[in-house]
């Protein structure tokens, strides 16, 4: 992962290049094209996943395993219908908790459970506060389609200041109980203030692509297939993709739906988002159950 990480620090930067060369249009169309490739393409295979993260050693019929999954993206759907601003809350919550621990997870190695829980967290929640921050007016608005609530602006930067007072105690705790930690902490911070320049020089929706492409679902991707297969290796991809084809088809044609049937590109983001944490709970509960098996 640490060679990777520099080939994701090129390609951050590269798209920071592209940035300039691109419209506002050309920067949604591109960064929703990545979204929609390997972005949903990291979560297709959750149901392969599922089979061997079954911590109670019994087979699962796949029809079984298929209505626990749809049942949990529905559930997650309806209570974006229902109660909006708590799915949301929810949504932002469990997210920044995934990409703290994709970031994390192997790096970390504590034996306080709920200390490496909570520091995944912040470190997770930070990044999208970060997103929230620099793009605060068209998060503001986003937020106000989905939930009907007014967020005050200001609130993303208090919010912010609180979850990096919180992370600097967990740095200074971790680096003295931690010798491992102390190894990569620094290079961990460099990326922290990658992350910053992407998200401050780039629109909403190009810079949390790049992030959640080249930093989040790529990374993840090659962690199942390690999982799943034993290695990365173009060979063990080709498998990856054919076993997730089908779902991220499915998935696709979901979205399809729902904008030539809400062209209306407010609604429509919002809709989407809602949509990507209906499918991002029973995710992150099988890629937990994943880094477990691990």
């Amino acid at each position: 992962m640490t060679n990777y990480s520099n080939y994701a620090i090129i390609a951050s930067f590269f798209g920071l290049w592209i940035n300039s060369y691109l419209s506002t249009i050309g920067q949604l169309c591109v960064g929703f094209i990545l979204i929609f490739t390997f972005g949903i393409l990291h979560g297709a295979n959750d149901l392969e996943l599922i089979k061997i993260v079954n911590t109670k050693g019994k087979t699962l019929h796949f029809y079984k395993v298929l209505l626990y999954y749809v049942a949990i993206v529905l559930s997650g759907a309806i209570l974006f219908y229902i109660i909006p601003w708590l799915a949301l809350s929810l949504f932002i919550l469990v997210s920044g908790y995934h990409f703290g621990e994709q970031q994390w997870n192997e790096k970390l190695k504590l034996a306080n459970r709920w200390v490496k829980f909570f520091f995944q967290m912040i470190y997770g929640l930070i990044i999208l506060f970060l997103i929230f921050l620099f793009h605060d007016k068209e998060v503001y608005t986003i937020i106000l389609a989905i939930t009907s609530i007014g967020v005050p602006i200001y609130s993303f930067f208090l919010i912010l200041k609180i979850l990096l007072f919180l992370f600097i105690l967990f740095i200074v705790f971790l680096y003295f109980i931690n010798e491992e930690f102390k190894n990569f902490i620094f290079k961990e911070l460099f990326y922290l203030i990658v992350f910053t320049i992407l998200f401050k020089v780039s629109s909403l929706i190009w810079g949390f692509a790049l992030y959640f492409i080249f930093w989040h679902s790529i990374p993840s991707i090659m962690n199942q297939m390690k999982f799943l297969y034993g290695e990365v290796s173009f060979e063990n991809f080709k498998i990856y993709f054919r076993s997730a084809f089908f779902y991220w088809i499915v998935s696709l044609v979901g979205i399809a739906l729902l904008y030539f049937i809400l062209k209306d590109q407010k609604i429509f983001n919002a809709l989407f988002f809602s949509f990507l944490a209906s499918i991002t709970f029973p995710h992150v509960l099988v890629i937990l159950k994943m880094f477990e098996k691990k």
